[in-house]
């Protein structure tokens, strides 16, 4: 979709204007004169109006009765370029008041400061062909501008600085370092307008590092022959702000050739590590990676794409047979990779020292789970912060009698089933390791409870899935000698619910699971002072509504 002729105009006229700003702050540079100032600040209602009346018009177009037909992220990005020139407007005037306070004009060196502004000048005439063709290319050059200014305000704080010492006029040099720090932030305006054009190319915000690890990344696609047809389809973020996205050969999204996932790179090169820790395990059951690039604090990863539907795609939208087979599936790969990766090694899951880690998070969120103890009628009911802390006594004597290779964030949208091929494929691998099988089994049920759906017949099915994991694994438990099964499990699911809050807003879900996090540990606590009968995990209770 072609811009708006309203907006295309406005954009322009906000163009000349922004280069008409640096005009006159070279001028002033090179002589200054009193007038130039004053025209600098009548103008700035004009530079205001101009912004606002290309966001004005971007809003009208994105919510008009045309706005399905709206290039969103084109409408955004110009939104984007025009707060950025008028931010290279602002520091036009900024830098011709800090030149003011120089008072030994011989001190000044206009060539360097012209150069610097001539960056931006070149950068300027790249802008409307630039978005007009969504080149990428071009956009990349705008952003050079940024680096260019970076270095040439470095070589001028290093000379300035080295000459502070000895100089008469200190005063001066500090006026001229601030100077050329406010020509320098105008290549930060460019590297946003960069950014803004490749988003308008790509179609979501993008990053200039994060482009550069799409691009070298891309390359690796030996099913690609050309990267500009490629479409490029969010399908996820994750909570660690990680995005994740297909390519596909059509904007339709059908015939995917891989995933896109990038974010912090300390992130993405654990889960390269533990993917290939899994092909090393169980082969098949990760995908491959298919490239991995690193910018800075960055990274991005290029990832198989695997056919199938996630088990949370099954169970709320699939068949009852479906979800059925998707179950025993994974009920089969679970047993076959726990027996294949069982060590004899004792190992503690410390679910009590993850929830105390995380509460902080929790009553951010929720203060109002932050209560005192009271008593009520003569009973007690104690603080959900003391009652932690007597669970973190209680966990010091409890370990898993043996440890198994775990998914480690094991979601429902974390786990991929194919039925053509009859195979589970796991993936978002990052906090793989060695550790109690409850840990995996514990998120699962917990992320199955916490989907807000409110259909009677698929909470059913939820609650009926739950009791059947619950089921797969004390089998598995009592088979393996697992005595501590209940308790463990207990304290995973604890853990979760608690935890879990964190990322939900609805008061009324929020409150359940926190309330099933709190029964769970005085039910526990309760049959350590009352140890006739072995500890069940009342799952009927839990897991209901």
């Amino acid at each position: 979709m072609p811009l708006a002729k309203s907006i295309q105009e406005n954009l322009h006229f906000l163009l000349t204007e922004t280069t008409t700003h640096l005009s006159l702050l070279e001028d002033y540079l090179t002589l200054p004169t009193a007038t130039i100032p004053m025209r600098l600040l009548d103008r700035q209602g004009y530079v205001e109006n101009l912004k606002l009346s290309i966001h004005n018009h971007c809003l009208r177009e994105m919510s008009s009765s045309r706005g399905q037909d709206a290039d969103y992220q084109l409408l955004r990005s110009v939104e984007v370029i025009a707060s950025q020139l008028e931010r290279i407007v602002e520091l036009c005037r900024d830098a011709v008041m800090q030149s003011a306070h120089v008072q030994h004009r011989g001190m000044l060196k206009v060539k360097d400061f012209l150069a610097m502004i001539d960056r931006v000048n070149n950068g300027l005439e790249l802008i409307e062909p630039a978005l007009s063709a969504k080149d990428t290319r071009r956009a990349l050059k705008i952003g050079k501008v940024e680096r260019h200014l970076v270095d040439a305000y470095q070589k001028q704080l290093k000379r300035y600085s080295r000459l502070l010492k000895k100089e008469k006029h200190p005063a001066d040099r500090i006026s001229l370092i601030m100077l050329a720090h406010i020509i320098e932030q105008m290549g930060n305006a460019m590297l946003r307008v960069s950014e803004a054009i490749i988003s308008a190319s790509m179609g979501q915000h993008f990053s200039t590092d994060r482009y550069h690890a799409f691009n070298a990344s891309v390359t690796e696609l030996k099913t690609v022959n050309d990267i500009d047809e490629l479409a490029f389809k969010p399908i996820a973020e994750t909570k660690s702000g990680s995005a994740i996205n297909a390519l596909s050969s059509n904007e339709k999204g059908s015939g995917y050739h891989a995933i896109f996932k990038d974010g912090r790179k300390r992130k993405l090169k654990e889960e390269k590590q533990r993917v290939n820790d899994w092909h090393d395990i169980f082969p098949g059951l990760a995908p491959k990676i298919l490239a991995y690039q690193k910018q800075g604090d960055s990274a991005a990863l290029l990832i198989e794409h695997l056919a199938g539907q996630t088990f949370e795609q099954i169970l709320l939208d699939g068949s009852d047979a479906l979800l059925q087979q998707a179950l025993n599936h994974l009920t089969k790969t679970l047993t076959q990779v726990w027996l294949e990766t069982k060590t004899k090694k004792p190992v503690s899951a410390g679910y009590m020292k993850q929830l105390a880690k995380r509460m902080g998070d929790v009553y951010a969120i929720h203060p109002e789970f932050r209560q005192p103890a009271v008593n009520i009628g003569g009973a007690a009911f104690p603080a959900f912060d003391d009652l932690l802390k007597r669970m973190q006594r209680f966990e010091s004597d409890v370990k898993a009698p043996f440890s198994v290779y775990i998914h480690g964030d094991f979601n429902v949208d974390n786990i991929i089933f194919d039925p053509r091929e009859k195979r589970i494929n796991f993936i978002d691998l990052h906090r793989s390791s060695y550790m109690d099988y409850l840990q995996d089994v514990s998120v699962f049920m917990v992320s199955n409870y916490r989907l807000r759906v409110f259909d009677p017949r698929v909470r059913q099915r939820i609650m009926d899935l739950c009791h059947a994991f619950y089921r797969f694994a004390r089998v598995f438990a009592r088979k393996q000698g697992d005595e501590s099964f209940e308790l463990r499990l207990a304290m995973g699911l604890i853990r979760s619910f608690a935890t879990s809050t964190r990322f939900i807003l609805d008061k009324s879900l929020s409150e359940r699971m926190f309330s099933r996090a709190t029964y769970l540990m005085e039910r526990l606590l309760e049959s350590e002072s009352k140890s006739k009968r072995p500890f069940v995990v009342p799952v009927k209770e839990i897991f209901i509504g």
